[in-house]
């Protein structure tokens, strides 16, 4: 009796204080989720963002031209953003929304508990000489650690390999051309970094204005290391936490950008 009291004095039923319950425990499971474990969205090139424990980290908006020409723009309210290189098509922040913190030269960073480290790359094989310096960005974010490569081409030293260590999640350029590693290459910088999980960037795709862009597809690179764990993934997002990482080897996950590209407007048919 005293329960059923209790029960119409709150005005809640059983029932009700079952999806109660129900919806505390999803949210602790969300929240659980996030913090351990990270968001990865591709914009195309080498644009991601990285979401985990509240923060969302944007690496290398790019303008419209070239090999991202077909490309919408990565238009995202982020905290804080990555710039590896301010090259004319590659680093963008101008235009983004909100007030996001912007980094874009190498050195020791830290934002509401977040560091990151910027470590310089030549940005050619000539030492730099022709596009200067690229930055590479190291942070750990949602339990990851996370090394993203920007458009190196230079080899990986010995002091830069210190640096980054050995990342659970590597993106590094596969694409070639006079700005970032070409296929060999980035399977050099593989075999260096042995990264839990790498993810392919700046290679030619659907959305290059082929007349002005010197980069080679992802199939080349994918030959040369076809016995790795490959996955093609249908689209530009992927989730990954600590605990599903392998405990050895390299899976290499390949993100979709057809959902990316630009929607060519059709003309209305007249009545």
């Amino acid at each position: 009796m005293k329960r059923r009291a209790v029960l119409r004095y709150t005005g809640l039923s059983l029932t009700t204080l079952a999806a109660i319950s129900s919806q505390q425990v999803q949210a602790a499971q969300n929240q659980s989720l996030n913090s351990n474990s990270v968001l990865v969205e591709w914009f195309g090139q080498t644009c991601f963002l990285f979401t985990a424990n509240g923060q969302k980290v944007l690496v290398n908006p790019f303008r419209t031209i070239g090999c991202t020409a077909g490309y919408r723009l990565p238009s995202v309210n982020a905290d804080i953003v990555l710039i590896s290189s301010a090259l004319w098509d590659e680093g963008a922040a101008e235009d983004l929304p909100g007030k996001p913190k912007v980094f874009y030269e190498a050195g020791d960073y830290n934002l509401n508990g977040l560091k990151i480290q910027g470590i310089a790359v030549a940005h050619d094989r000539e030492k730099g000489r022709r596009f200067g310096t690229n930055i590479a960005w190291s942070w750990q974010q949602g339990g990851i650690k996370i090394l993203h490569l920007g458009g190196a081409a230079a080899p990986i030293a010995i002091e830069q390999k210190i640096l980054m260590g050995t990342p659970d999640l590597a993106l590094i350029p596969v694409g070639g051309g006079p700005k970032a590693y070409n296929p060999i290459e980035a399977q050099q910088a593989l075999e260096i970094l042995k990264p839990k999980v790498m993810i392919p960037t700046q290679y030619l795709t659907q959305a290059a204005d082929q007349k002005n862009c010197d980069l080679v597809g992802i199939e080349e690179f994918l030959e040369l290391v076809k016995d790795f764990n490959i996955r093609k993934i249908n689209n530009n997002q992927i989730r990954f936490a600590k605990k599903d990482l392998p405990p050895q080897g390299t899976l290499i996950r390949v993100l979709n950008s057809e959902s990316l590209l630009k929607i060519a407007e059709r003309p209305s048919k007249k009545p």
